[in-house]
Formats: C-alpha cells, structure tokens, sequence
C-alpha cells in the first residue's frame, strides 16, 4: 500500500505501541509530521580513509574485513566488551564496543563493513570506540551526510533517519506546492520537494544550503502574513471609541511632572481609543522610563467611560507593586482598584469577582489569574499586559476574549528589541517608544572587572553598605554542575559561602528560580523592605520589584550573558535618588567577548545595547527561552536568518497588498499553512 502525508505513524509497519508514543513526544504523528521535522544537525559521513592513512580523532569511514571472530569480555557488573579486529591491505585496528554484546554475532568473519568513527593510537596499535558498523552491501547511514534528529527516550536517531528516508523516498513528491511561483522564481527559491529531500538527505552542502533556505523564507513568509493578518483582522474589527477628556485632570493627580516622551505616547494611545478600531498599540521603553504612569493613563481613560481595565503582570510580586503605586494614585479619581493573584483564596476571591463582574471595579490587576474561568468582567474596555516578552499573543488574546466587545489592547516592554525583529514579533501592533528617562535619573555607572578584582569588589559592596544601600548579586546558575563550563558561580553555594567567608556581619539572602512562589516572594519583600543587605539570585530578579534603595548590581560570569539580558539586570538598581553602579565580573580572557561586555561601559540606550547585542551575538536564541511567545518555528532563527528575515517581509508585504486577505482561491494553500504555523496558540484567525 502506497504512503501518503495524512498517514498516522502507529498504523505503519515496524511502528508499535511505544514507538508511537515516543514519536507523538517529538510532535510527530503523520507521515508529514516526519518529513517536516528537520534535523538539528548534519554529521558528514563521505570521507573514506584506510587503517594507515586515517586522521587522527577526526570521524572518518573505513571498508575493512572482520579477520577473526569477535571476543566478548565482562568486566565487572554492569560493563561488558566485544573486541574485534578489522583489516585492510595497509593493515588492522581492534574496534572495542561497551555494553553491546549483540556485536559479537552482527560482525562475522570474513564479511566486510563500512565502519565510521575516530581511529586512535599510533600505526600498528590503533583502534576505535564503538564505531558505526555497516555491512558493505547493506550501507543506509554510511557514505552519506547524515541527519542528526532532537531525541527522546526510546527513539534512536538510526530509527528516525531509517523512517525518514523511506517517507522521503516515498512522500516527498506529495508535498503541495504552496509558495507562488512568481515568487519563487524571483527569490531563486528551490522547489518544495528538492527541500525535503535534501533538508533529510542533503547530496551535497549546496543542496543542503538551497534546501535550508527554501525552508527558512518558508517559515518566516508565513510568520509575516500570520502577524500581518491579525493586524488587518484588528484593523477591521469594530471598537468602542472612548471620549477623551481632559490630559490635565489625569495630571492633576500625578506628585510629580511627566516627560516629553511619556506625554507624546499618551496623545498616541488617546488618538487610538477615540477612532474606529480597537486600539493594539506595543509601549516600548528601558527600565524606569516610566511606563506604569502611561498604563496608570490608559486605565483612566477607560473608567472616565465606563469601561472596565485589566492589567496583568508576569508575577505576584510584580502585580503587588502595580497595586501598591497604581491604587493611591486612581482612587483620587473614585477609580476603584482590585488586585487578584494566586494568593486571593476564598471569601476575599469570592467577593473580588462579584465587585468585577456587577461592575464595581473599575481597574483589576493581577497575574496569569485575570485568565481563569470565572474571572468575569462587567464591561472590560481596556486590556494591559506588562513586561509583554513574558507572554504572547495567544495570551493577549485570551484576556481579550474575556470582553462583550473588542477591547482596547496597551502592551507594556522593557526589553528593547531591534526595529526588524519588532516587525515580526509585534507585527499585529503599532509601536510607541520612551526614549527619555525621567529627570533626577542619574545613569548607571558600569565597570567591566577580572577576577584579580574580586576582592577590590567585595569592599565596595561593603563600601556601599556602610553607606545603607544594598546590593544584588546575580549568578548564571542555581547549583554546581548545572551547567558544562568550569568555574561557574552557582548561587546557592556562592550565597553560603559569601555569608560565612566574605560578608559574616552582613544580611545576606538568596533566590532563585527553584523556589516555591511564595518562598521567592518573601525573600524578594524582605530585601525590598530593607531587611537584607545582598540578595544573592539568579536572573529570577530580571523581572522584579523596585529597590529604589539598591545601588549595586554585581553580575558572576557576566560574559555568559546577552547584552541586552545585562542591561535588563543593570535596570534593577539607579531607581533611587543614589548614585548607582554595575560591575560585570568576567574571567574570559577572549577579547570578542570582553569587547562585547565594553559596550555596556559606553551606552545605557537599550536599542542601541540590542542592535549591537544581535550583530555580535548573531545566530541564537536572541530572546532566551522563547520569551517572545511567536508560534515555534521549526527551522528558522530570527537572529541568525536576519537577511532572509528581511527578504521574507518585503515579500510578504508586496503580496498582501495585492491580496490582504489572502482571499484568492490561487492563495488558498497559502492562506492554510499561515494558520498551520499558528495553530498552536487556538484559532487565532476567528
């Protein structure tokens, strides 16, 4: 029976039970699931060698002779040998395999093998480790550029790129094709079935490079029309227009004056929420530009019209603080202000959620919580979301969908993003940018120091102490070990160490991201009440309380950071009147990444931090663990693909404006794998 795409994995031969459920793990479930599943990586099988000319601990292939049987060994429990010598006519090796006894019936004498590994040791003693072994006749995954697969448990990568190459073989000329063809010829991309065959079983690196490109402009085309059409969708919805009163009676409740920049994106965000559509504007702005007044205003305006407001926060804490500031300063107004997160239970909870649902709060703040069922709001007309790179779209549009009426949507974010990257990942919203810091802000002061330095560092944390300030200091990891590289400062045995050696007479504490909630907020509350002189954390802290009373901000093994992770960090301290400081600890010696660190020294402007931060860091995870929320790309890399990025958008655009809906029938497959790439985030596009 003939394969096709829609094929289900656990119907096919040789595909049992728990095969099945390890594939479906890895997202795999049809056939086609297979065929787009790409590989993470190539090993490059093709170069040959003999026993006496192959390289040293460079992977190579061998066609050698088994010349005697194989001798199996058991060393102790648990540890068993076959050994087997392999000839050539420039000689032999002994090949040692561990804990694979099958290996002394699969290699028999006299047969020949294609044989791929490392060959060690010096001419007439050398050998190879558990090599790859190939009957010379029966070769599958020698000879070749392999595809390397991410794994899970109990799926090898010799069965994915075995089932692999049989649904290419078999399926590949299925694929529809779905990109047009104009746009395919004017971009030189390969065809839809090349891709997939040569993305698994690449002929050569050039047709790897046409297949991995082909792919890359794929995926990010369909991101692009995907965030483009939510924008038209948005763009078409019908919205409630708020009346705009007066800025000067928001104003009249502020203690202290606003910047050119908070009042230019305050006129921004009225001019949206008094036109047509619903308002989807994306607030931009380093770490204490003062966005929380700019929400304060949002929230305002949606009370002054009988309009219900949502902010919602990334943590407990971090919606305390919006509470303790936003709540005094409302209530001035008769705003009514409620704050519900996980620690809200029972008759508090209860009676918060009938206030809200009859109407009697104006604004709730609060975390992931504002999502839960039963969580019901009178008439929401504003929805806010801060720290937006902690949530994503599908996020954005769950708290939307609490509201009779299309709401009005204010993104708050303070971690810049270059403006190319921001296209995509707020393409469904306009942009507006603080670019201005609020008077009396003394800037950060940054050092780069090496370790010959630490104990310089360590007295002015004392130093600064003394003076009643605090500090944090901040570590890649949690414990030992956890990561591969040396010399790492773990913060659970570093903060031990550093209260019992460094600082015995100081208030050290400790948090980080293996803490209960509610373990890492009382910490938080007791070093933002003053209670503790060093709060030893990992990057937990990044988004956190304000300690306008912090004025230090030491980061351990700062070189195994982003810039622009640093500069979030660096914004944690300065928001006192105190001058404060950020010393980057840093043993590397390479002078890339210490140039990389100097920039932090000559600049506090984060877009510019992230623009350089993208170009010296280059392909990677710009954005940490998929922070951004955008659908999971499979192959491409938002950072690393910039030029195909940008070739994607000017694509994408130039077609939309031919057809903005994607409505031809010509587009339909199109319009298809747009919502495919989605699909994970619900049905976005209803």
């Amino acid at each position: 029976m003939a394969l096709r795409l829609a094929d289900r994995l656990d119907t096919l031969p040789g595909i049992g039970p728990a095969r099945a459920r390890g594939l479906e793990k890895l997202g795999l479930v049809t056939v086609e699931d297979l065929l787009r599943c790409y590989p993470r990586s190539y090993e490059d099988r093709r170069k040959f060698s003999t026993v006496a000319a192959a390289p040293v601990d460079i992977p190579v292939c061998l066609e050698l002779l088994v010349a005697e049987p194989p001798r199996l060994s058991r060393i102790r429990k648990g540890l068993e040998l076959v050994k087997a010598r392999l000839v050539d006519d420039t000689g032999s090796l002994t090949a040692t395999f561990f804990n694979q006894t099958y290996m002394k019936d699969a290699l028999r004498p006299g047969e020949t093998y294609i044989v791929y590994g490392k060959v060690e040791g010096p001419p007439g003693r050398r050998q190879m480790t558990n090599p790859v072994c190939e009957r010379s006749d029966r070769v599958r995954f020698t000879g070749c550029i392999l595809p390397v697969y991410a794994l899970t448990h109990g799926i090898s990568n010799n069965l994915l790129a075995g089932l692999a190459r049989r649904y290419v073989d078999e399926c590949a000329g299925q694929l529809e094709e779905v990109l047009p063809g104009p746009l395919r010829r004017e971009h030189a991309l390969a065809a839809a079935e090349f891709a997939c065959r040569n993305i698994h079983f690449p002929r050569d690196e050039e047709a790897l490079e046409l297949a991995r490109r082909r792919l890359i402009f794929e995926e990010l085309f369909y991101l692009t029309c995907g965030m483009a059409l939510l924008r038209t969708r948005r763009d078409e919805a019908a919205g409630v227009p708020f009346a705009i009163p007066p800025v000067e009676e928001f104003l009249a409740l502020l203690p202290f004056p606003l910047t050119g920049a908070q009042r230019r994106v305050m006129d921004e965000i009225a001019a949206d929420v008094s036109a047509g559509p619903p308002m989807n504007r994306l607030v931009q702005g380093d770490v204490g530009s003062g966005k929380t007044m700019v929400a304060a205003y949002g929230a305002w305006l949606a009370a002054k019209n009988g309009r219900q407001c949502a902010l919602m926060a990334p943590t407990e804490l971090l919606a305390e603080q919006h509470f303790r500031s936003l709540a005094p300063l409302l209530e001035q107004a008769s705003l009514r202000v409620g704050l519900l997160t996980g620690a809200v239970k029972g008759r508090a909870r209860k009676e918060l959620l009938a206030a809200l649902a009859a109407g009697e709060l104006d604004l709730l703040i609060g975390t992931h919580a504002l999502l839960s069922e039963g969580v019901d709001y009178a008439d929401l007309g504003l929805v806010i979301t801060d720290e937006q790179h902690r949530f994503g779209v599908a996020q954005r549009a769950a708290l939307s969908a609490k509201a009779r009426r299309p709401p009005h949507v204010l993104v708050l974010s303070a971690t810049p993003i270059p403006r190319t990257l921001s296209l995509v990942i707020y393409g469904d919203l306009d942009v507006s940018v603080i670019d201005e810091l609020p008077p009396g802000r003394t800037p950060v002061q940054t050092f780069v120091v090496g370790e010959d330095k630490r104990q310089r560092m360590y007295g002015f944390v004392r130093k600064l102490v003394g003076e009643g300030r605090q500090a944090y200091i901040v570590c890649p990891a949690v414990e030992e070990g956890e990561d591969e590289g040396a010399g790492l400062k773990a913060a659970a045995s570093y903060a031990r160490s550093l209260q019992t050696e460094v600082f015995p007479d100081l208030r050290v504490g400790l948090v980080h991201g293996k803490m209960k909630p509610r373990e890492k907020d009382a910490v938080m509350t007791a070093f933002a009440g003053g209670e503790l002189d060093v709060l030893v954390s990992t990057t937990v802290i990044e988004v956190g309380v304000d300690v306008p009373n912090a004025a230090l901000m030491v980061v351990e093994n700062a070189d195994r950071f982003g810039l622009s992770q640093l500069h979030q960090l660096r914004g944690r301290v300065g928001r006192g009147k105190h001058q404060s400081y950020c010393v980057l600890v840093t043993s590397t010696r390479n002078p890339d990444s210490r140039a990389r660190l100097k920039v932090l020294t000559k600049t506090t402007d984060g877009f510019q931090i992230a623009e350089e931060d993208l170009k010296l860091r280059g392909p990677g995870d710009f954005f940490g663990q998929r922070q951004h929320g955008l659908p999971q790309l499979r192959i491409a890399d938002l950072a690393g693909d910039m030029r195909v990025l940008k070739e994607a958008q000017l694509a994408a655009q130039e077609l939309l404006e031919r057809d903005p809906g994607l409505k031809r029938p010509e587009h339909a497959p199109l319009l298809k794998q747009v919502h495919r790439l989605f699909e994970q985030h619900g049905d976005m596009f209803n």
